[in-house]
């Protein structure tokens, strides 16, 4: 049975995630290993904090270690892929591949108990994905074959939070409260993979440092608890589809702060992934 409750709780995570783009531009120099770390930290604070004040420790002594395990691979598997597939390819076309996760959630969906994939599903997360390709077209300079080794890893990093967000479905058992531990051992790996690859950089000012507080309470902290009570519970299908909608308001919220320029793709790009959302949400209801 879907919880509406929980698919609002999604859509919250989503909305969370909108504000990935501006707040990590505002850590800059801060390298993404060493963000990771930072935030991942200050998340696994905030899932302590809500687990002692609701005095559920026992919880987190329950959870079997290969649950925190799979949700391990899960946050950390899906940032190192990305972050490497930075490295080897152009950003604007890795990015686009790593951001097929939407339309493999409603894909993935299909092979869950209970639940029954649609053809609007899949029209609405392919209008979603055009949507998302339209932001980007402009960045996009042609698929390189040098770059094949880091077009790869974003698409494994798809498939990565694709299935770590369709498996959880099955561990419905399993407390929110467990997202704490996967954070906490992201921020241990995230810090290792850091002093290997990395120099260490810091914001240059105040609002550099608010901002990394900032992404550690939203995007990358509150979203991905948010994220997994709406998995285990909530419309997965509608929030694959759903998650288009991350990249366009992003985009918007740079346009509003002066970091990018308002174009016709905008408009197109929200036409897409709003049509495709509610193309979605209608065969839902059905």
């Amino acid at each position: 049975m879907q919880d509406r409750k929980a698919t609002i709780a999604g859509l919250a995570a989503i909305g969370l995630w909108a504000m990935l783009a501006l707040l990590t531009v505002a850590t800059a120099p801060v390298p993404p290993f060493q963000l990771a770390a930072i935030c991942f930290a200050i998340a696994a604070g905030l899932g302590a904090f809500i687990v002692w004040q609701n005095g559920t420790l026992g919880e987190l002594r329950a959870i079997p270690w290969k649950v925190i395990a799979f949700g391990t691979a899960g946050l950390f598997g899906y940032h190192a892929l990305y972050f490497s597939a930075l490295r080897l390819a152009p950003p604007a076309e890795a990015g686009l591949i790593a951001y097929l996760w939407p339309l493999l959630i409603v894909l993935f969906s299909g092979l869950l108990p209970g639940v029954r994939l649609r053809a609007a599903h899949v029209i609405g997360a392919l209008a979603g994905f055009a949507g998302a390709a339209l932001l980007v077209a402009d960045k996009l300079g042609g698929f390189a074959g040098t770059a094949l080794p880091g077009y790869g890893l974003a698409l494994l990093c798809a498939f990565t939070w694709a299935g770590y967000s369709v498996l959880s479905r099955p561990l419905g058992k399993v407390p929110t409260s467990s997202v704490t531990l996967y954070c906490a051992a992201t921020a241990l790996l995230s810090l290792i993979a850091h002093s290997l690859l990395e120099q260490t950089a810091w914001p240059l000012s105040p609002l550099g440092w608010l901002a990394m507080l900032a992404l550690g309470l939203g995007p990358v902290g509150l979203a991905f608890y948010l994220w997994d009570h709406a998995m285990k519970r909530g419309d997965i299908q509608l929030l694959g589809v759903a998650s288009y909608a991350a990249p366009l308001i992003s985009t918007a919220i740079l346009v509003i702060a002066g970091m990018a320029e308002p174009n016709w793709r905008l408009a197109v790009a929200a036409l897409l992934i709003t049509g495709g959302a509610l193309f979605a949400a209608r065969a839902g209801r059905s």
